[in-house]
């Protein structure tokens, strides 16, 4: 189910066990992955600190962006449902000092649900 959920552009939760090793050359002490999701080749990685989004570029995925984002800084979100005619979603985060918005796109599906409730529970808290 996960490969199908990720050819339809929806997002899966991936064990926190199975990121770490990824991503512990750039956790700083007494940082912890907390929860991620994965999209085909992009994630929503959400630590205790900060929220880390990777874009996985190219052909083959071989140059990566990590692009850091302390919760603190998020000034507000949003999700755009998909439609009949609109089969995608969005997720939309504005950073201070940005007047543009961070903009992740999902396809039809309800997994967009668990990446808007978690970036809740982390910005609002």
């Amino acid at each position: 189910m996960g490969l199908l959920n990720a050819l339809l552009g929806n997002s899966t939760e991936v064990s926190s066990e199975s990121v770490a090793n990824e991503f512990a050359p750039i956790l700083i002490e007494g940082e912890t992955i907390i929860k991620s999701f994965k999209l085909i080749r992009d994630m929503f990685v959400f630590t205790n600190k900060r929220l880390i989004l990777v874009d996985k570029q190219g052909v083959t995925g071989s140059k990566v962006d990590f692009m850091t984002i302390p919760y603190k800084s998020i000034n507000y979100f949003s999700k755009r449902s998909a439609s009949l005619l609109d089969l995608d979603a969005e997720i939309l985060i504005w950073i201070k000092g940005s007047d543009n918005p961070i903009q992740k796109d999902f396809r039809k599906g309800e997994n967009i649900n668990d990446v808007y409730k978690t970036l809740s529970t982390f910005v609002l808290a």
